[in-house]
């Protein structure tokens, strides 16, 4: 990536030779060359929030910047491609979205990311840091950012103006208003569960901003709860989990069930362990995150539930689908089995069948399937 720093190469996480997305798009290019030409003075408390890959803060690493994450996977990308760019240790200090955030910030960076959601909490937990002084600057991609992006930085920073197009790509300038009223910040929110679901019907479900179908069960999910293995073994993943409303239900079932939660986002996990909480759960549960089940011992597992994502960002991709496939059947143990809910258009059957040698059809709508791999 070219910049007014230097030309840093960026890779993602985990790193793929074959993989031909990169690790920065126009939108962190533009942002840099504005924070040059404008000569905006970085020596004071620089933020970065929602640097998808590192890029903003490898860039400037020298400026010791804050960056802020909700993505295991970004975090471990930063660390690399700031090793890689021969940054100092301990250049750039890693936040999550689950950490309390810096009490002063002079310059803050927003890379807007793909829920309105955890724009909203993000800025509304950053808002009594900024001052009268500090400069705002968000950027995106044009198809990312909507009346409803502005209409946020507007209500919770103060007024809010873009920038025009280059590249496809726009920047957002907000001028701090400290005297701004604020709205409280709704996050998490907890919402019940419908009946006709299994074990955890009528329980509730916390969700921590950002978090797929915050605000309702999601229909993919209510059809997988469904559909269910009962007494699916000991040891049971939550792969994915969201906001733990799988494992949850399993732990109801089966109270001696141990149950690992595993998300690569911070509020994923947050709302999984608020959820089994809020629901009363009372067996062995353990709340992970990271990049998929790397880490679990193999052969070590009996039963993984799995709802894969099949967007990276803004990009479709069936690449942490098939990690994750990858992922369960070397932890699994002979006889183990894999459960998968997906879109039946993602035709995951022939991935199984190639991992497992076998998929089995459990249960279908005209929208979704359940299917099973058992690891021979």
């Amino acid at each position: 990536m070219t910049t007014p720093w230097g030309e840093p190469a960026l890779t993602r996480f985990p790193e793929d030779p074959r993989d031909r997305l990169r690790a920065w798009d126009a939108s962190d290019e533009y942002l840099l060359r504005h924070l040059a030409a404008e000569r905006v003075p970085l020596d004071g408390t620089v933020v970065v929030v929602g640097d998808r890959w590192g890029a903003l803060v490898t860039a400037l690493a020298a400026h010791r910047p804050v960056q802020i994450t909700d993505s295991f996977l970004a975090q471990e990308a930063t660390r690399a491609n700031l090793a890689r760019a021969g940054a100092e240790p301990g250049a750039v200090r890693l936040l999550t979205t689950q950490d309390p955030p810096p009490e002063r910030v002079d310059v803050l960076l927003v890379r807007v990311p793909k829920s309105l959601a955890l724009l909203e909490d993000q800025l509304l937990r950053l808002a009594p840091a900024v001052h009268a002084g500090t400069v705002v600057v968000g950027t995106g991609m044009v198809k990312e950012i909507h009346t409803s992006t502005l209409q946020l930085f507007e209500r919770i920073l103060g007024p809010t103006r873009t920038s025009l197009a280059e590249k496809k790509a726009r920047l957002i300038f907000c001028t701090p208003d400290p005297a701004l009223e604020r709205p409280g910040n709704p996050w998490p929110y907890v919402y019940t569960l419908p009946d006709g679901i299994g074990p955890a019907a009528g329980g509730a479900v916390v969700n921590h901003a950002g978090v797929f179908c915050a605000d309702r069960l999601d229909i993919g999910t209510r059809f997988f709860l469904q559909h269910l293995p009962e007494g699916g073994g000991r040891r049971v993943v939550d792969l994915g989990c969201g906001n733990g409303v799988v494992g949850t239900s399993v732990a109801l079932a089966d109270p001696d069930a141990e149950v690992l939660f595993v998300d690569e986002s911070f509020q994923a996990v947050a709302s999984a362990e608020a959820t089994y909480k809020a629901n009363g759960a009372s067996g062995h549960a353990e709340f992970r995150v990271g990049d998929g089940l790397a880490g679990v011992p193999s052969g070590s597992v009996d039963l993984v539930l799995n709802n894969p994502p099949f967007h990276s960002h803004q990009a479709t991709t069936d690449a942490t689908a098939w990690r994750m496939f990858t992922g369960a059947r070397r932890t699994l143990r002979p006889g183990g089995e894999l459960w998968v809910v997906g879109n039946r258009h993602l035709g995951y059957h022939v991935k199984l069948r190639k991992l497992f040698g076998n998929s089995r059809l459990v249960a279908s709508d005209p929208k979704f399937v359940v299917l099973k791999a058992v690891k021979r």
